[in-house]
């Protein structure tokens, strides 16, 4: 049975070409999770489409087809963003790529959506760029049903990180998160800069379990970024 879409929310999360002028495109969009689908022609030295399907940028698409590759037949800018510099790209090209990797296909996330909605704000005017990542991966590891229930924490405790049962109650010690910390990550509160370390360490072991160990690309082109500055 055929499926339609008509002049539904999305962002670019990637783009590869595809046959001699088309690409594959993969979305996310607000209603209906992560869609790949085919843009006919788009390759093609004169079509508007080579400007308009690029990562970060949000779009009305409409799309048709019967199988889990669709094929785009409308995309339109509501409003042109410009793209994130730097750090900032960075960052963005982390989050495009985890829900790639992670996000099921046609699997509806929409609280996910205004998230990540909210962090590419946030990489356009990057006051705290670390905070936002933080908030985004921990929504996305909710939205998967791997959230961390750091609201049960108590500040007094100590906790271990264990890939099959999440956090567990332990000893004080270095590789140990405090309660306090996880509390604050909770509330997403990074004002503290162990609070932060602690997140970035946290965020990065839960979703490792979930990366099943492949590497993300984004993250070997942030360290040859920082080798060759």
């Amino acid at each position: 049975m055929s499926q339609r879409a008509e002049q539904a929310a999305a962002f670019v999360l990637h783009t590869r070409p595809y046959r001699e002028t088309s690409l594959l495109v993969d979305l996310f969009t607000l209603e209906q999770g992560r869609i790949s689908v085919v843009a006919r022609g788009a390759r093609r030295s004169g079509s508007s489409r080579r400007f308009t399907l690029q990562p970060f940028q949000a779009l009305h698409v409409s799309w048709s087809g019967r199988h889990e590759l669709k094929n785009l037949t409308q995309a339109e800018v509501p409003q042109v963003m410009a793209p994130p510099q730097g750090n900032a790209l960075l960052c963005g090209l982390y989050a495009n790529e985890l829900l790639q990797r992670l996000l099921p296909p046609a699997d509806p996330h929409p609280r996910l959506y205004l998230y990540y909605t909210y962090l590419l704000r946030e990489l356009l005017q990057p006051d705290d760029l670390e905070g936002a990542l933080r908030t985004f991966e921990r929504q996305l590891l909710e939205s998967l049903g791997y959230g961390l229930m750091l609201a049960t924490c108590h500040a007094s405790h100590y906790y271990r990180f264990d890939p099959e049962l999440g956090l567990l109650t332990d000893i004080e010690h270095p590789d140990n998160y405090s309660g306090h910390w996880l509390l604050a990550i909770a509330e997403d509160r990074y004002d503290q800069p162990e609070v932060r370390r602690a997140a970035k360490r946290l965020m990065r072991e839960a979703l490792s379990v979930l990366l099943g160990g492949k590497p993300l690309k984004s993250r070997e082109l942030f360290m040859k970024t920082r080798r060759s500055s």
